[in-house]
């Protein structure tokens, strides 16, 4: 990853390769927001007619490159469209991704200084995040050496605030959480034979060494023992035995207890309700929300946050197979609780009933389980916006907010009833069936199931990230293509905001 540093520097005479400014959106033309003064005074008090006459529009996401004020001897510029900003202030968001949209349209040797608005701490930690995640790439399965061996070069944010106490802790939990960010990026994109779940459990318990967390991983003997029918039902199929991780980091004092839960199918073929060929491609990508767990969680830990955090990663690879389960078996989940598996590609709600179970057991003040775990959620928002779900408004809401403030896209959706009354009374032998067996709904029907899994008494709100956890589209702003590394600064925010 990039260094990234703060500096007084006057932007016209800062030494680096290039300078990110902003464009704001005004009428029919351009305006220069604060911190480019002197750079417009370098350009003769003319650089927004300049950027007009390169076709620059102040539009969110547009990236112009510029000549400097003295080619050869000073900074190419980089105006970045902040859109437009009507009441004269720029959201946090719209920093973060325009730092990453400028870093993009540097090479990614070159050293970038950025000459954004630095009012507070908040848009210092935005612009760093922006521009330490911008500038991510995975290149480990690359045969060319080119762009693998390359040094990145260092960051800059420009701002004031340089010597503030306030604007240093902001940096360092943007790098902590860029950090955090860019491995679980990595782990979303490394192919899954190279990611079985005994060798996800092995890079955290690594982590939990490095980063002073503890780390518990309960094989699949351990799982048998402990009636883990959920997470032994769903890996059966494959020669790689699942896995349950729980981390656990536990400061002086802390001033509430959150359990995170994670999804973790490292490979999800369907089972026997076997996918389709494409749909299939980018199932690598169904353990995103226990990584993002995982990640987060060990985030939090380096930040020292006074918060407890216990989280559970349930881990499996969905194979079919002559041990796959079947349609029609019916599992013993950890607790007792039986379910008919009657479609074996709704297998995310089986992994994670067993570890709701485990995690309710720890009596936290809230949990929230990240999973990529319906295609129907993707229907009803998109790629970008993940679905919140919860059994109290208030514990909703908090998730919210902090996903808001961390620029996480995020839209609270009902869990009705009726939906976990259809999933008791689809199954005729079992407590309930792992589907209500209709075709409307499906992402409220996996959170009821998921609900029914958690004490009572006990905040609970589920994230279904199968949007915006892998692109399958193009980078844009700090967003790469493959994995995002979705819901960790959620989380992260989440913690730092009941500190």
């Amino acid at each position: 990853m990039s260094t990234i540093t703060l500096s007084k520097s006057d932007a016209a005479g800062v030494r680096t390769d290039a300078v990110v400014i902003g464009v704001v959106k005004v009428g029919g033309g351009v305006a220069l927001p604060a911190g480019t003064e002197s750079l417009n005074a370098a350009y003769g008090g003319k650089l927004a007619e300049v950027l007009s006459g390169l076709g620059a529009t102040g539009k969110a996401g547009e990236a112009t490159l510029v000549p400097g004020p003295k080619p050869g001897k000073s900074a190419n510029l980089i105006a970045v469209g902040l859109g437009e900003a009507p009441d004269g202030a720029l959201k946090t968001e719209d920093l973060r991704t325009a730092a990453g949209t400028g870093v993009r349209a540097a090479k990614t040797t070159q050293s970038v200084a950025f000459a954004l608005p630095t009012p507070d701490a908040d848009c210092i930690r935005a612009i760093a995040e922006g521009a330490l995640l911008g500038r991510y790439s995975f290149t480990a399965y690359k045969s060319s050496s080119e762009g693998a061996s390359e040094v990145p070069g260092a960051l800059t944010v420009l701002t004031d605030l340089a010597r503030n106490k306030e604007a240093k802790a902001a940096l360092e939990r943007a790098e902590v959480t860029a950090d955090a960010v860019h491995q679980v990026r990595d782990w979303v994109n490394t192919p899954p034979s190279d990611l079985n779940p005994a060798d996800f459990a092995a890079q955290a318990l690594k982590l939990g060494k490095e980063y002073g967390v503890k780390v518990e991983v309960l094989d699949e003997k351990a799982l048998a023992k402990g009636g883990y029918g959920g997470i032994l039902g769903v890996g059966q199929g494959s020669n790689n035995p699942p896995r349950l991780i729980r981390i656990s980091y536990t400061p002086k004092k802390p001033v509430t207890h959150l359990a995170f839960v994670g999804k973790g199918i490292t490979f999800d073929s369907g089972g026997l309700s076997l996918k389709t060929a494409s749909g299939m491609v980018s199932m690598k990508a169904d353990m995103a929300g226990a990584a993002a767990v995982i990640g987060a969680t060990v985030a939090i830990a380096r930040l020292g946050l006074p918060v407890q955090v216990t989280t559970y990663a349930a881990m499996a690879e969905n194979m079919p197979s002559g041990s796959a389960a079947r349609p029609s078996d019916v599992l013993t989940m950890y607790g007792g609780k039986t379910v008919e598996v009657l479609n074996t590609d709704a297998e995310g709600r089986l992994v994670l009933g067993d570890a709701l179970v485990r995690a309710s057991e720890d009596q936290p003040d809230l949990i929230v389980d990240v999973a990529t775990l319906t295609g129907a959620c993707v229907v009803a928002l998109g790629t970008k916006v993940a679905g919140a779900f919860a059994n109290t408004d208030a514990a909703r809401d908090r998730v919210v907010d902090a996903a808001i403030a961390a620029g996480e896209a995020m839209w609270p959706l009902p869990i009705p009833a009726e939906m976990l009354d259809k999933l008791k009374s689809h199954s005729k032998v079992a407590d309930l069936a792992n589907i209500t067996g209709e075709p409307w709904g499906g992402a409220l029907a996996a959170a009821a199931f998921l609900g029914d899994f958690v004490a009572d008494g006990i905040d609970w709100v589920h994230l279904d990230v199968a949007g915006p956890a892998f692109n399958e589209g193009g980078a844009s702003g700090y967003t790469p293509g493959g994995g995002t590394g979705y819901a960790v600064r959620t989380l992260v925010e989440l913690a730092a905001s009941a500190s």
